[in-house]
């Protein structure tokens, strides 16, 4: 896979920690967490519905609108601990039904698809927690195995049942996401039938239990353009909480090359080479997958440069 100098170093997004210190071990410190609420440099933030504030400053950035813990939305069980930043300052989110206004409009409602390429590695690395938290929690609120409402505990990272006693934990789905490449070095990428028109991406899917993520790659390629697979390397991974997705990125060798999309999941798939993805693009015929998105940076990297 070709890459250039400047490419080969681009982050992908989501995936920093913005020097925050999770604290994992403070999770079941209940006299720790009440003082790290209750100190005066603490940082708060509602999330709601996968969205939080933010707001840009004078000097041209984006953050997340925070607050003192005294100033917060009243909440004990809805509060979650995501950790400590370089400085010191501890930061936690609540879950309220709908976020809150502000009387200076200056702030709005996002979610990480529209903030994540304005925010710092700092902010993304708190709301990305937070999100992932929050879909969980709205989810999960049952225990499996006697189906008992659950309570909060370890700061928003599991979930107890009164009745029998099991604990549950935050859940994240494995899921392959590939850029597949042929003997002359093209790209297969393909199209959702919900996406707008013109969008292509990589291929991707879930891994299925009892497989390998490198037999789940060879599997979904099989399953949706119809391509069989040789070689597989991983790349890198990214958290992708819509709702609760980790996705792995793989480049991955074709050693079949008829395509035949499903129809179900893949509309269309095609054969790239650079200067026909550039010309598309340049049209208007194809648009690429989102910045944010591993998809894009596995692109990038076959690519040359950043997408349009």
């Amino acid at each position: 896979m070709r890459t250039t100098s400047d490419n080969a170093v681009q982050p992908i997004p989501l995936t920093g920690t913005g020097g925050i210190d999770r604290g994992a071990g403070h999770r079941l410190d209940e006299a720790w967490l009440g003082a790290a609420w209750s100190h005066p440099t603490t940082r708060v933030f509602v999330v709601s519905g996968g969205q939080a504030l933010i707001e840009d400053t004078d000097d041209g950035r984006t953050e997340l609108v925070t607050m003192p813990s005294f100033d917060a939305p009243l909440t004990e069980a809805h509060r979650y601990f995501l950790g400590t930043d370089e400085a010191g300052v501890r930061y936690f989110a609540l879950q309220k039904d709908a976020l809150p206004g502000r009387m200076d409009e200056a702030a709005r409602p996002a979610g990480l698809r529209e903030a994540a390429a304005l925010l710092s590695d700092r902010d993304n690395a708190l709301l990305v927690h937070a999100v992932a938290l929050e879909n969980w929690q709205r989810l999960h609120r049952f225990c499996s195995r006697c189906g008992e409402r659950t309570v909060i505990a370890a700061a928003g990272h599991i979930r107890r049942c009164p009745a029998c006693g099991a604990e549950h934990y935050p859940r994240t789905d494995p899921a392959v996401i590939m850029l597949v490449l042929d003997e002359e070095d093209r790209a297969l990428l393909g199209r959702q039938m919900h996406w707008p028109k013109g969008r292509f991406s990589t291929l991707a899917g879930f891994v299925e239990p009892g497989e390998s993520i490198e037999e789940a790659v060879i599997r979904e390629v099989h399953e949706e353009v119809g391509v069989a697979i040789g070689e597989v390397s991983y790349v890198a991974s990214q958290p992708w909480p819509f709702p609760s997705s980790l996705m792995l990125g793989f480049v991955a060798r074709a050693t079949s090359f008829e395509l035949r999309a499903d129809g179900e999941e893949i509309e269309e798939a095609r054969w790239f080479s650079r200067d026909d993805l550039r010309a598309a693009m340049e049209s208007g015929e194809v648009l690429p997958p989102a910045g944010i998105s591993i998809a894009a940076r596995l692109i990038e990297s076959w690519y040359g440069k950043p997408l349009a």
